[in-house]
């Protein structure tokens, strides 16, 4: 970028006092990884650790000083877990039915530039992306093929596939966007619906590999036309309902499941809506059915795009609009508002740059957006998420310092 970095200030305490400048890092900054007194302590009342990770503070915190967390940002504990079982599945499938994994692989050539361009207003870091993607194919996954086969055996097909599975892959998919919240991702409505999208896309995956591997002969091409190539965004489409509610709960100050009174059913109504109508062509053999329902599911996914156009929009306004009071309160260079505050000559700026270059630069870009939507939440400033995410944001300049 070429715009100069200046050296920034961190933002004043609530209290007015001298900022600590010992919030920036441990060594000023240049700590190698480790458990340190949480700087916050004094704000917070407590006198817990919190994580360094060599760059900036984390939101790992202890009551004492503990061991480094072992799993990398992109894994889970249940991540893991379910893998244990999914890995060995799709082994068997890769095997005796390669055709089922590279055909289940199409979507993610369909659905992923789609929920790139919604996380342009908030580049989300990938090591989440992928968590949120392996949440849906192994967590989520993983529970609905257990419960939905016992169902299945205990009360038919047609019980697991309109009652069993709309509840039970919604609620598993829902857990997944409950576990970014949990690590401080989800910050908006955008966030919500881009996470929403990815745990969906993780699942329809792994679904469609199972439905490809389990077609009859002669039925694999309409499958995989039906389900790949014009209902790829069905899945993430359903979930969405969840995450736009989760959304709205954290945009309004209220806790993210207070949402789920409304954004939960309407996710599931929507899936049981789809599965029942499917079912009910498949037992009537009246292929009009099924017509009706993709020009349904058309004219949803039509509606729901322009819907999700006008929140990206309205969250790009939200960024320029609040850009010169966080450039003030942030210390940001004059030029570096030039570039952030006005959307185009950002989007301009950053196809500018080398690859080397464009990380820092979304990062950048990703702390202040999390900074406006902290600062557009009702009932104050969190001081302590506050300085999390100014020492992103600082982190982030440097490192576009050193990439001129």
């Amino acid at each position: 970028m070429s715009a100069p970095i200046s050296a920034p200030q961190p933002p004043p305490p609530p209290s007015g006092e001298a900022p600590e400048l010992g919030r920036i890092g441990p060594g000023g900054g240049h700590a190698a990884a480790g458990w340190f007194p949480d700087p916050w302590g004094s704000t917070t009342g407590s006198d817990q650790w919190r994580w360094w990770d060599g760059h900036t503070w984390t939101a790992h915190t202890r009551d004492a000083a503990g061991r480094e967390p072992r799993l990398p940002s992109w894994l889970s504990v249940p991540v893991l877990v379910a893998l244990v079982f999914t890995v060995p599945t799709l082994g068997y499938l890769l095997f005796a039915n390669p055709m089922s994994v590279v055909l289940g692989l199409v979507p993610i050539a369909i659905v992923w530039p789609v929920l790139a361009w919604l996380d342009r207003v908030e580049p989300e870091p990938l090591a989440a992306r992928i968590h949120a993607v392996l949440w849906g194919a192994t967590v989520a996954g993983f529970i609905a093929v257990v419960i939905n086969t016992i169902v299945d055996v205990a009360a038919g097909s047609t019980v697991a596939a309109v009652v069993s599975a709309p509840i039970v892959e919604e609620l598993g998919k829902a857990a997944g966007i409950l576990w970014m919240v949990r690590r401080h991702e989800v910050d908006s409505v955008m966030d919500g619906l881009v996470y929403a999208g990815w745990v969906g896309l993780g699942f329809a995956v792994i679904e469609d590999m199972t439905y490809f591997a389990l077609a009859p002969d002669g039925a694999l091409v309409g499958t995989f036309v039906m389900r790949a190539l014009l209902t790829p965004f069905a899945h993430p489409l359903f979930t969405a309902w969840t995450g736009l509610a989760i959304g709205r709960a954290i945009e309004a100050g209220r806790p993210p499941t207070s949402g789920l009174w409304w954004g939960l059913p309407l996710a599931i109504g929507s899936h049981a809506a789809w599965n029942g109508s499917l079912s009910l062509a498949d037992a009537t053999g009246e292929g009009a059915i099924i017509g009706v329902a993709a020009l349904a599911f058309v004219v949803l996914f039509f509606a729901a795009a322009i819907a999700v156009a006008r929140e990206r929009r309205r969250e790009e306004r939200r960024l320029v609009s609040l850009a010169p009071t966080l450039a003030a309160r942030y210390g940001l260079h004059p030029a570096e508002w030039e570039i952030f505050g006005h959307w185009d000559t950002m989007i301009r700026a950053r196809k500018q740059l080398p690859r080397s270059a464009r990380q820092s630069f979304d990062d950048m870009h990703a702390a202040m957006a999390r900074l406006a939507a902290l600062h557009d939440r009702p009932g104050g400033v969190d001081p302590v998420e506050e300085q999390r995410l100014w020492a992103q944001l600082h982190r982030a300049r440097q490192g576009a310092a050193a990439a001129d």
